[in-house]
């Protein structure tokens, strides 16, 4: 039984104190570090555009996107067979994005019908409208519905590519093939 003498508490408590100091002062470090921990790794990581090429050929690829009020293109990416590129990094901040590819070993294209601004070398292109008066090529790009996620990856087959086809419907055309950048562009 403790005595009610307060001169005896400061020699009972003391001994008793120190350990368990040491012992709260290590749980709440331990608990510090798995709270940082936690937190680090519960933060999403971000999300982005990516672009996967399942062909046995090399693909260019150019994206247009919306940049504000505004409409932008970039080009190329250089994706080589069987092999993933990240063409826009971060979250998605928009539905839609528009994608053109050209099959660099086999001829062929992944197109759509909404036409933006390319040029044959590497580009960023800014607006969409008036194309050739502006000194670019008129491409039609494939419309990709995201459906808001934060990030998407798109697969590209032999099975979803086309040939160009010539207004007669003679058959393919051959295409020009853009110069190749000497680097993989990351915007």
């Amino acid at each position: 039984m403790l005595s009610a003498d307060p001169t005896l508490l400061p020699g009972i408590i003391r001994p008793l104190a120190r350990p368990l100091l040491r012992g709260l002062l290590a749980l709440l470090a331990v608990a510090g570090t798995t709270g940082l921990l936690s937190v680090a790794s519960a933060t999403p990581a971000a999300a982005d555009f990516r672009l996967c090429n399942r062909t046995q050929s090399r693909v260019g690829v150019a994206i247009g996107y919306k940049e504000g009020d505004s409409w932008a293109t970039e080009g190329w990416w250089n994706v080589s067979a069987n092999s993933c590129e990240t063409l826009l990094r971060g979250d998605l901040v928009a539905r839609f994005y528009y994608l053109y590819a050209v099959d660099y070993d086999q001829g062929g294209e992944w197109s759509g019908k909404a036409f933006m601004c390319t040029r044959d070398k590497e580009f960023t292109i800014r607006g969409v409208e008036d194309c050739l008066a502006r000194g670019f090529d008129r491409t039609g790009f494939l419309e990709v519905d995201t459906r808001e996620q934060k990030g998407w990856t798109v697969q590209l087959t032999e099975g979803n590519q086309s040939a160009r086809v010539s207004a007669g419907g003679a058959g393919p055309i051959p295409m020009p093939m853009p110069a190749p950048p000497a680097r993989s562009k990351t915007p």
